[in-house]
């Protein structure tokens, strides 16, 4: 559910972008929002599938594609739109705002998760859920509002009901959007080429039949979109992720320390931007790529030994052996999450990866059958979604257990200032600074790129291919490179990799564009 939001933005780009050449920046981002906003409201009121059965995941799904959809559209109009009103020599710095969205979306998100998590839990934690909004929400649960499961149910208010809280308040911000929107004018530059007659009838031949234009869409993908992609994601999602199921820090520990790296970081953005203004887009996007793919290893090794120092020695000294017959082996590539691996080959390594057992595969004679072996020793291995005796085993052997006295663990906002969190959050930080180094000035590059009449069609392609596909696929993209080499940093080598091109490609091939008249 959550990639297919990603995979289908490049559609919606190519949709919302030919409108937005043909009818105008200002409408078409009108009903992207309201495509986007009610999309998300409605999620918060679907019922689960215990009431409305299959019906329940495909209608989340198809939410899910709406929402991807709108936002394929929303991004190119939000950036056209703020270019085109920009003065000359400031496109950087005024573009540079609606960078920090993102990431600005994504903290405001995590603070709305916590405080929601906490306050659901603990109040309804031992005690039938009460008042009217409270059984409004829990109305089609009736174990929820049974005193006598009361105790059971609400340890988990949270993720029973109270998830949809954030998803119904957010209708409002829906209301204050469209509110705003409905008020602007429509860019200038396009409305001035609309009133001569120079807009595209065909947007979307002009942007990818042409191949003059055609090969500046290739060249922003892989000279300087892709690269950023994959740095943005790993510099906030991945980290999260990495920490979250790679270095076992609870949830509410992960989320702050990503939220305090966010909040240092993210003014950065608009540094970067207005600093393009003055040295240019590229030097400054194809930096950030180059310093993120030779600094990946060390900062994430050093982000393992302060967050779980228990784990980096276990792997320095642990010695863990997948041995199976070859035939049973097959790849661990699971880039949406939605395989189910049945050899049990396939599920040992599966189920070592995910308890950040790091492991090697050798391959025994035809016919042997799968062992597990840690540090020489052969454990009993049954091919189920829980090993025990494996997981007793490689805890004995020094992995740590979840919850371990030296995982990081913050118990309030300000417990940054303790030695462990505050070196954990002082490299997530170098991370962001990567992000905003390569975030700051896209969105003006990717203007400055195409010309008026289909900026908004050629600029969104590119952008939504880069960051949804490139990027969103990325978390689940590296931990299946991680499963299949049994090395918790092996998915870093996919954000590497992309990055280093665009760096290669972007020096070679992508042109300067700071000083160009997007008036044209």
């Amino acid at each position: 559910a959550f990639a297919a939001g990603f995979i289908v933005r490049p559609f919606g780009a190519i949709v919302f972008g030919r409108v937005g050449d043909i009818v105008g920046r200002k409408y078409t981002f009108l009903v992207t929002i309201l495509i986007m906003g009610l999309s998300t409201f409605i999620v918060g009121l679907l019922p689960n599938a215990a009431t409305i059965g299959i019906a329940a995941p495909i209608i989340l799904i198809g939410l899910r594609l709406l929402q991807g959809l709108a936002l394929g559209g929303e991004y190119g109009g939000a950036a056209t739109y703020v270019a085109e009103h920009a003065p000359m020599g400031k496109r950087g710095y005024y573009t540079s705002f609606i960078q920090t969205t993102a990431t600005l979306g994504l903290f405001l998100s995590l603070l709305v998760i916590l405080f929601v998590t906490a306050y659901v839990n603990n109040n309804f934690a031992g005690s039938a859920c009460a008042g009217t909004v409270c059984t409004a929400i829990a109305a089609p649960y009736p174990a929820l509002t049974d005193p006598a499961l009361a105790g059971k149910v609400f340890t988990t208010a949270f993720q029973n009901w109270g998830w949809r809280i954030p998803f119904l308040v957010s209708v409002v911000l829906l209301g204050i959007s469209v509110w705003i929107r409905l008020r602007l004018n429509e860019s200038p530059v396009f409305q001035k080429m609309k009133d001569e007659g120079k807009s595209s009838k065909a947007p979307l031949t002009e942007a990818f039949a042409d191949w003059s234009n055609a090969k500046i869409v290739i060249l922003a993908l892989v000279g300087g979109v892709m690269g950023q992609g994959v740095v943005w994601y790993t510099g906030q999602f991945y980290a999260l992720f990495f920490m979250q199921s790679i270095l076992k820090v609870d949830a509410f520990t992960a989320n702050l320390l990503i939220a305090w790296s966010l909040l240092l970081g993210t003014g950065f953005f608009v540094v970067f931007g207005a600093l393009s203004d003055k040295i240019g887009r590229k030097p400054i996007i194809l930096a950030g790529c180059l310093i993120a793919a030779l600094t990946f290893f060390p900062i994430f090794k050093s982000i393992t030994s302060n967050a779980n120092p228990s784990l980096e020695k276990a792997i320095e000294t642990v010695k863990v052996e997948v041995v199976a017959d070859k035939a049973l082996c097959g790849d661990l590539f699971n880039p949406v999450g939605t395989r189910v691996f049945t050899a049990p080959c396939d599920t040992a390594r599966s189920y070592l990866a995910q308890q950040s057992v790091k492991y090697t595969t050798s391959y025994g004679a035809a016919g042997s059958g799968v062992k597990v072996v840690v540090n020489g020793k052969d454990v009993p291995y049954t091919a189920a979604a829980s090993n025990p005796q494996v997981l007793a085993a490689v805890q004995a052997a020094g992995y740590p257990k979840v919850g371990d006295a030296q995982i990081v663990k913050m118990q309030h906002p300000f417990d940054i200032f303790r030695a462990q969190p505050a070196a954990v959050i002082g490299l997530l930080f170098i991370l962001v600074i990567f992000v905003t180094m390569v975030y700051g000035p896209i969105a003006a590059m990717l203007v400055e790129l195409f010309p008026t009449r289909i900026r908004y069609t050629s600029m969104s392609l590119p952008y939504h291919i880069g960051n949804g596909w490139f990027g969103g696929l990325l978390p689940a993209t590296s931990f299946a490179i991680v499963a299949s080499t049994g090395d918790i940093y092996a998915g870093l080598w996919y954000p590497i990799i992309f990055a280093s091109i665009t760096a290669v490609v972007g020096f070679f091939f992508l042109p300067e564009t700071k000083d160009v008249d997007i008036t044209k």
